[in-house]
């Protein structure tokens, strides 16, 4: 029983780093301390509670994390602060030590956060209390972000079985698990009650929706493409052996999915992909863009990509920069190399340099620049169904179209969460979105 006398005129504050998947998570914490009681801070405000979900995808990750988590200590003086997420998964005990922390939670600790907070007071400093973790994660948690934002995040995956060779995020986020349609058809007619828009889907591995449950990503994508009230949906990032030529097909033809794909590249080289475990290679990816293209050509395709990885040779990244040059995307997503512990790639010898690296990264950034230049400039005069989100600056608010090209208007409130046809015009003047005719 959570005794509420706790929570009593608590404020708290959130914050995350990382993916949209974190971001939903935080959310849904934010849900279960309000039902509490516990309001969030507003602006500038001194927060009783701080909640850190933080990210571990790469070294500078870790960095960013304990830059972020000593500021907010200095912030809030006096906070409760709670770290969670992946950093806090695979390190718990190094994140224990940053001053100012409190309570460690794990991967399947930060949705029972009333349980930790009801039964834990005000620790003396270097004395932050580690919840009980374990290596087999095995629950899935729903979680749907809603907060400020037009968009909403909706969870519909967890966790990974792939290992790649770089990465630690199956460590951190356990095996592939997931919710069932139907809790999914729930979460999205939610959303639609309370007047949301756009709901981005976003797992770890969310092609792979349906092993905990025996169903399917597509008949998933099916399902929710018939709640009334949802204008549009999009499919963040999926990996290019799961994105079927059904799918492809069916979002062409579907009523609500965005012609928007976010799909994982990491290397165009062949041999850098094996080094990776990756499971396709670029004969594969080329054809997934191809029929993205074929079925709908003003798709916005975007693609991760990792460069400086160990045993990438300039052969072989030559040969990866050409094959990107030669793919019908839209946008890069470039990410260097960063070696983690306990993964595999420690294994191979040859190491790529950091200069290299930041050369590597600049060439590829290069190519997407160019791309994405290119794909706004094919839209410029044509007509487009943008919805407006509530950010203002500089007395301007934006919104996206269902493609993902950037609009930007003179702010207007009756706008805000609004779908308008639009004819598209030109940049404006940072060259970061374009204006309407």
């Amino acid at each position: 029983m959570i005794d509420k006398t706790v929570f009593e005129n608590k404020i708290a504050a959130y914050y995350t780093l990382g993916c949209k998947l974190n971001f939903a998570e935080t959310s849904t914490i934010g849900k279960v301390l309000a039902e509490q009681g516990v309001r969030k801070a507003r602006p500038g405000e001194k927060a009783d509670i701080c909640v850190v979900n933080t990210c571990s995808v790469t070294e500078l990750a870790d960095k960013k994390c304990r830059q972020a988590i000593r500021r907010i200590g200095k912030q809030h003086p006096g906070a409760f602060i709670v770290v969670t997420g992946c950093y806090a998964q695979l390190k718990p005990e190094e994140v224990s030590h940053i001053e100012g922390v409190d309570l460690v939670l794990g991967a399947e600790q930060k949705l029972d956060i009333l349980m930790y907070l009801d039964n834990l007071k005000k620790k003396e400093e270097g004395s932050a209390v580690i919840a009980s973790q374990t290596k087999d994660i095995r629950t899935f948690s729903p979680s749907c972000s809603a907060d400020d934002r037009t968009r909403h995040f909706l969870k519909v995956q967890d966790g990974c079985d792939y290992f790649c060779s770089y990465c630690t995020i199956p460590f951190a986020r356990g095996r592939s698990r997931n919710g069932t349609i139907a809790s999914m058809v729930k979460q999205a007619e939610e959303v639609a009650a309370k007047g949301g828009k756009e709901i981005v889907l976003t797992g770890v591995n969310i092609g792979d929706f349906g092993k905990s449950t025996g169903e399917t990503f597509i008949d998933l994508i099916r399902a929710l493409d018939e709640v009334e009230g949802i204008v549009r949906y999009r499919i963040s990032s999926i990996e290019p052996n799961l994105i079927t030529d059904e799918a492809i097909d069916f979002v062409a033809h579907s009523k609500r999915f965005a012609p928007h794909f976010h799909i994982p590249l990491q290397s165009g080289s062949d041999d850098v992909l094996k080094l990776m475990r990756r499971r396709y290679d670029t004969a594969l990816f080329r054809h997934k863009i191809e029929k993205i293209k074929e079925v709908m050509p003003h798709a916005f395709i975007g693609v991760d990509v990792i460069v400086g990885t160990r045993g990438e040779t300039d052969a072989y990244f030559e040969d990866a920069r050409s094959f990107i040059e030669s793919l019908d995307i839209s946008q890069l997503h470039v990410f260097s190399y960063s070696e983690r512990p306990g993964t595999q790639a420690l294994k191979i010898d040859y190491v790529v340099d950091p200069k290299t690296k930041h050369a590597r990264s600049q060439q590829l950034l290069d190519i997407s620049d160019r791309k994405l230049h290119a794909f706004y400039e094919a839209h410029i005069g044509r007509k487009a169904n943008v919805l407006f989100e509530q950010t203002r600056k500089g007395g301007m608010m934006h919104g996206f179209t269902e493609n993902y090209i950037k609009v930007e208007i003179p702010y207007d409130g009756s706008l805000v969460n609004e779908t308008r046809q639009v004819t598209l015009g030109s940049w404006n003047e940072e060259k970061t979105a374009l204006n309407i005719l």
